[in-house]
């Protein structure tokens, strides 16, 4: 069984021009599936729907038409910048209970040691507890929020761009801390990205999405070796992967 499944689902948003309400569709009839301990890349320029894909799929933008279906409980997300996701008026501690508080019963004292250790999985002590995410670094940031979307141990997880404000030596680390992730907790995550470089070695199936379209999906190597719809070929020169 799928975690998520989406059926020709189509989104549309409402805008305002000139005094007039405008529909503008965004998704136009989406279907994929995402199983168990998946890693699925979906790539495509910005503006794409790749987001939007992401926000339907939590719940915050509702769908048009078509059927999505979740069997897991709530997906939790992590964002492009680490700066702006941690709220910098609290502790790492403050930051990581909260799932707990809205989840669980536990005392503080136990949702503090449950915190401890999930910085050791994420790669950080205990220490860390006690700052503030203005003490951190964009690596050590990120880190908290992989581990803060874990405490509710969900079985998706869906990362929107999360190296690409990062420089390169810290998102290496960050994609090999999501992969330990993954292959320890079985953990299905949908991978958006405009770096096909990254999805070729991080992701089992990737999809291509244009204009609110997926034109193509399929293995790295097989889309990578003989794409066939004109738009990943563009895509694949433009990332230097095909002349």
């Amino acid at each position: 069984m799928s975690l998520v499944s989406l059926k020709d689902v189509h989104l549309s948003y409402i805008s305002h021009s000139e005094g007039r309400a405008v529909e503008q569709e965004v998704l136009k009839g989406v279907s994929f599936e995402i199983g168990k301990g998946e890693i699925v890349g979906l790539a495509g320029e910005s503006g794409s729907g790749k987001s939007t894909i992401a926000r339907a799929i939590l719940g915050t933008h509702r769908i048009s038409s078509g059927e999505l279906v979740r069997n897991t409980d709530m997906p939790q997300m992590i964002f492009q910048d680490p700066y702006g996701a941690l709220n910098p008026a609290h502790t790492i501690s403050w930051i990581m209970q909260e799932p707990l508080k809205m989840t669980t019963k536990l005392k503080g004292p136990e949702r503090k040691e449950r915190c401890a250790r999930m910085l050791e999985d994420v790669g950080l002590d205990a220490g860390y507890l006690s700052r503030k995410p203005g003490e951190l670094s964009g690596g050590q940031r990120q880190r908290i929020c992989i581990g803060t979307a874990l405490m509710r141990e969900p079985e998706l997880l869906i990362a929107d761009e999360p190296v690409s404000a990062l420089d390169v030596t810290v998102a290496a680390q960050v994609l090999a801390l999501l992969k330990k992730l993954h292959d320890e907790r079985k953990l299905a995550i949908l991978f958006i990205s405009h770096d096909l470089r990254i999805m070729y070695h991080f992701c089992q199936r990737i999809m291509i999405l244009k204009d609110g379209v997926i034109v193509e999906q399929g293995t790295p190597d097989k889309l990578y070796r003989d794409p066939q719809h004109e738009y990943t070929k563009l895509l694949l020169t433009s990332a230097g992967i095909r002349s």
